[in-house]
């Protein structure tokens, strides 16, 4: 059985006004809370081997922490999650050209300047379409479900952007968590961090993480910096996506899969994080402290994607 309850968090600065909500939901193995800022995951409690439960995803714990710049902690990212480049941000759709807000070099990142994470969220009928984004937690399972309609084409992709360390959130590192994702391709970027365009084998690279691998061991053996790269998963069996990227803790037993109707999965590591950041707790997040089909909907077509989280220990 999950307990829902709901809190005010705090008030919007005037110029924007609203208050802001936070949700929690809680099972007998995990506790997450919610904002209607963004859909902000500021806090996710799990279960250790020992029992006791500890706060493993990066956040703040102020409104002003989210309501300033940081790097879209926990917030879902939109309307198109990632980087539109080429052409200093412009693309064209069903004949019209759009020049984007360009927030990440010559790209257009997470949405640009107000993207889905800075605005507060409720259940209304918006001019160019509707969109939800619907939350359940079910024992360990955490299901994050995204739907768009729209009455005029337009790009969309949607994610949740937060940051997992299964140590907890205050811990200095990932480099003691053992990875797997089961994709025989990834997508390689430019310096911008955009795809350069096909598919490239991980087989024989660092990127080959079919089996897992401890984190830091494979960053240093492979001199890479960190991974911000997009996997491409196995083909589904039947609707669903069953191939599951995978990170490991083995001195808690934290466990946590990802299940996606996606075929592709961002794995990300926390690169542009330096210390200059201090988050939950006043603890600062030092680097590494831690989805290929047109992204276009047309009119007659619904986005309905799913996420599923699954958090265990042993």
């Amino acid at each position: 059985m999950t307990e829902v309850k709901r809190e005010m968090f705090g008030q919007m600065p005037q110029e924007d006004g609203g208050g802001v909500v936070k949700f929690i939901l809680k099972s007998d193995s995990v506790k997450v809370e919610i904002l209607s800022l963004g859909c902000i995951i500021t806090a996710l409690e799990m279960k250790g081997r020992d029992e006791e439960f500890s706060d493993v995803v990066l956040g703040s714990d102020t409104l002003e922490g989210y309501t300033r710049k940081h790097p879209f902690f926990g917030a879902v990212v939109g309307c198109v999650a990632n980087r539109i480049a080429k052409g200093s941000g412009r693309f064209i759709v069903d004949g019209k050209e759009y020049q984007l807000f360009l927030n990440n070099g010559p790209n257009s990142l997470h949405g640009g300047a107000r993207g889905f994470d800075k605005v507060l969220w409720s259940p209304q009928v918006l001019p160019n379409g509707i969109f939800w984004v619907t939350y359940m937690l079910s024992g360990g399972e955490l299901t994050i479900n995204y739907r768009v309609q729209t009455s005029k084409a337009t790009p969309i992709n949607l994610t949740n952007h937060a940051y997992f360390n299964l140590v907890g959130q205050g811990s200095r590192d990932i480099y003691n968590h053992e990875i797997s994702i089961e994709a025989d391709s990834y997508l390689p970027v430019d310096d911008t961090k955009v795809p350069t365009g096909g598919l490239v084998a991980v087989q024989g690279t660092g990127f080959d993480l079919r089996q897992l691998v401890e984190l830091g061991k494979n960053l240093q053996k492979f001199h890479l910096d960190g991974f911000d790269h997009n996997f491409c998963l196995q083909q589904p069996l039947g609707i669903f996506h069953h191939i599951l990227p995978r990170a490991h803790h083995p001195p808690t037993g934290r466990t946590m899969e990802v299940h996606s109707t996606q075929p592709g999965i961002q794995f990300y590591t926390g690169n542009n994080l330096d210390g200059s950041l201090k988050g939950k707790g006043a603890v600062t997040y030092p680097r590494h402290s831690p989805h290929l089909p047109n992204t276009i909907l047309w009119p007659d077509k619904e986005y309905n994607h799913t996420t599923w989280l699954v958090f265990s220990a042993a």
